[in-house]
């Protein structure tokens, strides 16, 4: 049963993470087709990006308290990713270089929606792998 509890946990976390990405590829593609300026395209994006940060921290961190090595380690580069970021004063949108650095924030933001993505779907498979081991056990 904590088994249980701490997939959804950590499945809705994952989606709450996809949806955050995927809302800053919205400003930029609503920026890039001129339905929204500039000013606004950026503070609204920049409002997600360090929630966004946090939800990974606290999902790598879940995932080492829970015992759940490997999807820690999944999750470690994309953590290193937004830490090297942070430091380096980058992770916030410039609005006067937005329009120059629009197919690079597409880009990073579309790589990261495909991470996660791709850790979600190793999410389902460790709990559907997990369930399978445990009633082969029980059975026997």
């Amino acid at each position: 049963m904590a088994d249980l509890f701490a997939w959804l946990i950590s499945f809705f976390i994952l989606i709450a993470l996809i949806v955050l990405v995927i809302y800053q590829l919205m400003c930029l593609a609503d920026l890039e087709f001129d339905y929204i300026n500039p000013y606004d395209s950026a503070s609204r994006i920049n409002k997600v990006v360090l929630p966004e940060y946090i939800t990974v921290g606290g999902l790598c961190l879940f995932y080492i308290v829970t015992g759940h090595w490997v999807m820690s380690l999944l999750c470690a580069p994309y953590l290193y990713y937004n830490v090297r970021l942070y430091r380096q004063r980058n992770h916030l949108v410039d609005v006067t270089e937005i329009f120059n650095q629009l197919p690079k924030e597409k880009k990073q933001r579309l790589f990261k929606l495909f991470y996660l993505v791709f850790i979600l779907f190793l999410s389902l498979f460790w709990y559907g792998d997990r369930k399978k081991r445990t009633s082969i056990h029980i059975h026997q």
